[in-house]
C-alpha cells in the first residue's frame, strides 16, 4: 500500500467526518477513484456514501474491497446484508448478517436486519427469534420492538401481539411514527376485546398527538358507541363534518365514517354515517353493512333513508330500508333525532325477521 500509516489514519478520519456531515456527493467525487490505495475503514466510508445514494451495486463492490483489506469489521457484512435486503436477495442477506453476528453478537442492528430478511421470506418464526434476540442486546434499536407485534399478528396470536404493542409503546421514542402505530393498534385490539376504557386511553392520546388523524376520530367514536356514551361523540363528529366541508378527508372516509360495529349470528355489521345531507332528495344517511365474517364482503345493507315525502306530510324524516338480493324493502319510519339504541334495536329485529316490510320493490338507484 502506497499510503503511510499516518496518511491512512488521516484519510480515514477525513472520510469519517465527511460522512458524518452527510457530504456523500463530495466523498464519491473526490475519493471513489482512490479506494484501492485506502485502508479498509476508509473504503467502508466511501461505500457508505454510495449506500446513502442508493447505488446498491457500487456498495457491494466497495464493501467486498473493504472486506478484502479487513475481514474483522462486522459493519461491512451488516451493510452488505442491508443492501441485499433492498435488492430482494434475502438468502445472501441472511448469510451476510450471520457473518456480522459471528464477529459481534452484541449488536441489536445485526439481529434486526436478520429478522427483516426472514420477514421478507414470510419465515415468521425465524424472524420472531431474530427480533427477540435483538431486543435483548444492550441499547436495542426501535425496529424489533415495532416488528415483534406485527409478527404475532401474522401468526394469528392477537393476545401476544397486544402485549408486544404495549412493550413497544413503553420502549420506543414518543416522537416516532412507530409510537403512533403502537397506540393505534393498542386502541384497536382493546376495542375488539371490548376493553373500552383502555381503548379510549390509547385513541385519545393518539388524537392529542395527531389532531388531524381523522381515522382515529372515527375509531374513538366507535369506542364511545361501545360504551353507550353517546354525548361524547358530538365534538368528534363535528370535527369530522368540518373536515368534510373543507374537503380534507381522503378515502375511505371521503364520503362516510364508521361509528359502530357489532356481530349478529355469523355476520359482522359495520354502521356508517354518510356526511352528505341532500335537502329534498332521497338518500341513505346511516348504513349498516352486513358482512360475511370470513370473506369480509357485504351481503346486504340496512339503512335510514331521507324521505322527502314523509317530511312533506309532517312525518318522520327517515324511512328504515333494506337492500338485499336486488330487492329494496321498507320497514317503517324513524325521527331525525332518534336514539341510537332504538335504531339498532330495529336493525336487529329486521335481521331476526321479527319485523315484516311494509313494502318491497326491485331496487333502483338510491
Amino acid at each position: 500500500m502506497n499510503l503511510s500509516i499516518y496518511a491512512q489514519e488521516a484519510v480515514t478520519s477525513e472520510l469519517g467526518k465527511a460522512y458524518e456531515d452527510e457530504k456523500y456527493d463530495l466523498i464519491i467525487a473526490e475519493h471513489s477513484q482512490k479506494v484501492s490505495e485506502y485502508p479498509a475503514k476508509a473504503v467502508y466510508y466511501v461505500a457508505m456514501a454510495y449506500y446513502m445514494k442508493a447505488n446498491d451495486n457500487k456498495v457491494l463492490e466497495l464493501m467486498d474491497l473493504s472486506i478484502q483489506k479487513d475481514k474483522t469489521d462486522p459493519d461491512t457484512y451488516f451493510i452488505k446484508g442491508m443492501t441485499f435486503n433492498y435488492m430482494g436477495q434475502f438468502g445472501k442477506a441472511i448469510e451476510s448478517f450471520n457473518k456480522a453476528i459471528k464477529i459481534d453478537s452484541t449488536n441489536s442492528n445485526y439481529f434486526s436486519g436478520l429478522g427483516d430478511s426472514y420477514v421478507s421470506q414470510k419465515k415468521y418464526e425465524e424472524a420472531l427469534s431474530a427480533y427477540k434476540t435483538a431486543i435483548e442486546k444492550d441499547k436495542p434499536i426501535d425496529r424489533p420492538f415495532t416488528m415483534i407485534p406485527q409478527i404475532y399478528t401474522e401468526l394469528n396470536q392477537p393476545d401476544k401481539a397486544l402485549e408486544a404493542y404495549y412493550i413497544s409503546k413503553q420502549t420506543i421514542s414518543e416522537t416516532s411514527d412507530s409510537y403512533l402505530n403502537a397506540l393505534y393498534n393498542i386502541g384497536l385490539y382493546e376495542y375488539l376485546n371490548k376493553k373500552y376504557d383502555k381503548s379510549e386511553r390509547a385513541f385519545s392520546e393518539l388524537i392529542e398527538l395527531t389532531p388531524n388523524d381523522f381515522h382515529t376520530h372515527s375509531k374513538l367514536i366507535q369506542v364511545y358507541y361501545g360504551k353507550k356514551e353517546y354525548d361524547k361523540v358530538k365534538m368528534l363528529k363535528a370535527k369530522l363534518y368540518e373536515a368534510y366541508e373543507h374537503g380534507v378527508l381522503t378515502d375511505p372516509m371521503k364520503e362516510e365514517f364508521c361509528f359502530d360495529q357489532f356481530t349478529w349470528n355469523d355476520k359482522h355489521i359495520y354502521a356508517f354515517e354518510r356526511f352528505a345531507d341532500k335537502v329534498g332528495e332521497l338518500y341513505y344517511k346511516h348504513v349498516f353493512y352486513v358482512t360475511n365474517k370470513e370473506s369480509g364482503k357485504t351481503e346486504f345493507t340496512i339503512q335510514t333513508e331521507n324521505s322527502p315525502i314523509s317530511l312533506e306530510m309532517g312525518g318522520p324524516r327517515y324511512a328504515v330500508g333494506m337492500d338485499r338480493n336486488g330487492i329494496h324493502s321498507t320497514f317503517g319510519f324513524i325521527n331525525e333525532n332518534f336514539h341510537y339504541d332504538d335504531l339498532k334495536a330495529i336493525v336487529v329485529k329486521i335481521l331476526d325477521e321479527k319485523i315484516n316490510p311494509s313494502s318491497s320493490s326491485t331496487k333502483g338507484n338510491k
